[in-house]
């Protein structure tokens, strides 16, 4: 679960992690507002939206007036990023930066650990950073059961900083960041840039946390947070209907039994030359009513043109599968190909009951794969 600046800021002020001042607001009254009531010179109006790169797509403007800030904050309210459109911006305090820094902490599946990963290489993409400079980053394993005591964080903190002044600010900042990690249940917590003022002050001036999904039902005020994005309501319906979905960027939807299988349906038509829309494991189950929901589901993406139904039969007989499709799609109203692929128990007869109807029937993985990427460049 992903979290917006002015919320993550607001979890670092209730752990003591400095940040800035900032106002949240929804129009350009509130931003005018929110400006004179700060009583600073120069403030910067930061787009609110759950992605990165705002500052590239316009969406951070530096303002040094009332002006100013009528200007940008219009022109902000009035952006889309990435396609998020900007209902919200916050109003900061302009600070006074001498240096820049990256600090995060986020899990490691090789490691099966928390890591810690700084770098002085602050207020850029990481990936780029990683890409073109790997040495300018450093990484840490955090040890769950010694976590981060004083003199591991005053180790780590002489990384990144001599001034015996900096190093202790940066200890208790990564303390600190760290207990709010693990209490939190987070998948990442990140400043990007943490900065050192030119008073000589630590101050995070970005804020970005993600949550694990698993552990909401236990944080409660995390969970209160919740902005879905279309994607993640259309991944929440299909969890709550027994099946898992993931949304993709192609044109043929796939509803397959079984992960494995699905994940090899996706691969056969990348290498074929397709697309795969989505990952939809519908599990072992021919009920007609979840090939509606599905069905519906995958008819949701305005991109898919095909649809490619790829079933193995185990314990589910192929013959009740094509019934379950047969009854499911005399309540769908949809002109989209379907190619149906059926292997398994009783294989010959589901094919059989499938002939003569709206559905091109397959044999072979390879064969149903070769029709549906066909069919969708036909359609382009």
């Amino acid at each position: 679960m992903k979290t917006h600046e002015y919320q993550a800021k607001n979890l670092f002020s209730a752990y003591g992690i400095p940040v800035e001042k900032y106002i949240l607001c929804h129009s350009v009254d509130e931003a005018l507002e929110a400006y004179e009531q700060m009583g600073v010179q120069a403030a910067v109006v930061k787009s609110q939206v759950l992605t990165g790169g705002r500052g590239k797509a316009g969406g951070v403007k530096l303002a040094k007036s009332k002006d100013d800030i009528l200007f940008h904050t219009e022109n902000i309210l009035n952006l889309t990023i990435k396609g998020y459109p900007v209902t919200k911006v916050i109003i900061s305090e302009a600070i006074d930066i001498k240096s820049e820094y990256y600090l995060s902490f986020t899990l490691d599946r090789n490691s099966r650990s928390v890591i810690l990963i700084m770098s002085a290489e602050g207020g850029t993409d990481i990936e780029e950073v990683a890409a073109k400079t790997p040495d300018k980053i450093y990484r840490f394993s955090i040890d769950p059961l010694i976590g981060l005591p004083d003199y591991l964080a005053r180790k780590y903190a002489f990384v990144l900083f001599e001034s015996i002044d900096l190093v202790n600010q940066m200890a208790t900042l990564l303390q600190k960041l760290y207990r709010l990690f693990v209490e939190k249940d987070a998948s990442l917590a990140e400043i990007n840039p943490l900065v050192v003022t030119k008073q000589g002050e630590l101050m995070a001036i970005d804020a970005k946390m993600v949550f694990d999904n698993n552990a909401l039902y236990r944080q409660s005020e995390i969970l209160s947070l919740f902005e879905p994005t279309k994607e993640e309501e259309i991944e929440a319906y299909a969890k709550e209907r027994g099946f898992s979905y993931v949304h993709l960027e192609g044109e043929i939807g796939c509803m397959v039994n079984g992960a494995g299988l699905a994940m090899a349906t996706m691969d056969m038509i990348k290498l074929y030359g397709g697309n795969p829309a989505n990952f939809l494991d519908i599990g072992g189950s021919s009920n007609p009513t979840k090939v509606i929901d599905a069905m519906n589901l995958l008819l949701e993406d305005s991109e898919v043109k095909v649809v490619f139904i790829n079933i193995f039969g185990g314990i589910t007989r192929c013959d009740d599968v094509a019934m379950g499709l047969l009854r499911a799609f005399e309540q769908i109203d949809s002109d989209i190909p379907v190619v149906v692929r059926l292997t398994g128990t009783n294989e010959k007869e589901g094919r059989e009951l499938l002939k003569g109807t709206r559905f091109q029937v397959a044999e072979t993985m390879g064969e149903a794969t070769r029709m549906a990427v066909e069919l969708s460049q036909q359609s382009k």
